[in-house]
Order: C-alpha cells, then structure tokens, then sequence
C-alpha cells in the first residue's frame, strides 16, 4: 500500500525581492518576466506503509522542498503528489511562535491540527513530560536555547496520531538522553508500522535507523535503494 507518491513533480520558486516584483506576480502578463528557481526537477518516488526512508543531500538538494511538499505546506508546479493518511513533520522550532509560551505553543499547534480543547488538555501533560524542559513550559519561546526548542517540537508532533512522520533535522540539537528517547520513540512508530521519512546529515543516525536511502541532488533523485547499497555511494560523493 503506498503512503506516498510523487508523479513526475516539479516545483518551482519565484526569485523576487522587492514588494514591486510581488505585486506583479499578481498579474499573468507579468510574471513571465520574473526568475524562478526549480528545486525539485521530474520527481518520481513512491514510499509504501511501514517503509523508514531516509533523504539524503547536500545543502540546496532539495530535502526540505520534497518534505514541505509531502506534507502539504506548499504544492508542486507540476505533476501529482498523492498522500494517504495524515502527515506530522517535526523540524527544529518548526511552527513555534517566539511570543508564546511552551504551553501556549502546544495549545496553539495541536488547535491547528484539528484537536479540540478536551483532546488538548489530555495530551498536555504527555506532551510536557516528554519535552522536559521544566519550568521553561511556561516561559516565551524566545528565551529557549536551540535545544529546548527542539525537544518542544518534537514533544507536539509525536503526540499527534499521524499515519507519516517527517524528521527534519530534529535529532540534531540536544543531549544524549533525549537522544535516545527520540530514538526509543521512532522505534516505537515503527514497530507500529507508521511510515517515517528521516531528513538527515548524520549518516550514521540514517544507517542506524533507515532500511532505504533516497540521496538527491540538484533537485533530483540520484540514487534510490537499500542504505547498504546508497549510503556508501553518497560517503564517495561527499
């Protein structure tokens, strides 16, 4: 059963900087005029159920763009990208607002997710006790470090009954205990046959965690296969 499939997607961006530039991407007849940027180039990829996959590439690759547009934050320019179940990402302060507390922050996320205030209050302390950032739950987000941050996000999207997970970079801030308990949890989605897509620059968390390896490059697939087969491939790259 496919979680995920992209069909021959491409996405691109518009290189603007001045509110001028915008303001004529609202009119057809100007927008031909504007530069634009392809970060992902004829993407064809499909990841079933229960597959632990991780992205691999160099800054500028593309990994951010293809998780982005996994889970529905932005769209494709062309071809199709179909999803089945409902999808989570957990990146670095990702969706945090800086103004907020913790407690506020998680209130505020899982709103957004679509939970009402009784599912909100039951997942609360769940969601504190495994952040374990202590009196910090009720302190602004601006005053956290990067490590605190993380634990936060990381704490609110796997509380969140998500069928697709997507790790960004997000095991790599923060110590070695929550390390193991963020570890000790993706082993637990799996276990329980979630699909995960492991955003990485560590290559020894992706070859500890992830049976298939999907490596791009200038936007596109370079190599798609087992982690035995890829990650040695790519260590030449690099």
């Amino acid at each position: 059963m496919s979680m995920i499939k992209l069909d021959h997607v491409t996405k691109r961006f518009d290189m603007v900087t001045t509110t001028k530039e915008k303001f004529k991407l609202l009119f057809k007849n100007q927008s031909k005029s504007v530069k634009t940027f392809t970060a992902l180039r004829d993407i064809s990829l499909e990841i079933g159920k229960g597959e632990v996959v991780g992205l691999v590439g160099i800054n500028g690759s593309g990994k951010s763009t293809l998780s982005n547009l996994i889970s529905g934050i932005i769209y494709a320019n062309e071809g199709n990208v179909a999803i089945n179940g409902e999808v989570a990402i957990i990146a670095v302060s990702q969706g945090l607002k800086n103004v907020l507390t913790g407690r506020e922050n998680i209130r505020l996320k899982c709103l957004l997710l679509g939970m009402d205030d009784a599912e909100i209050e039951r997942r609360m302390p769940g969601i504190i006790d495994f952040a374990d950032i202590g009196d910090f739950i009720d302190q602004p987000i601006k005053k956290y470090s990067s490590g605190m941050k993380s634990r936060l996000g990381f704490a609110i999207a796997v509380n969140v009954d998500a069928d697709i997970l997507i790790v960004d970079e997000a095991l790599s801030v923060g110590d070695q205990t929550f390390y193991n308990r963020c570890i000790d949890k993706m082993n637990e989605f799996k276990d329980e046959g979630k699909t995960i897509i492991f955003v990485s620059h560590s290559l020894s968390q992706i070859k500890s965690f992830c049976e298939r390896v999907v490596w791009l490059e200038y936007g596109q697939v370079r190599l798609d296969g087992t982690t035995k087969d890829v990650l040695p491939e790519y260590k030449k790259f690099l």
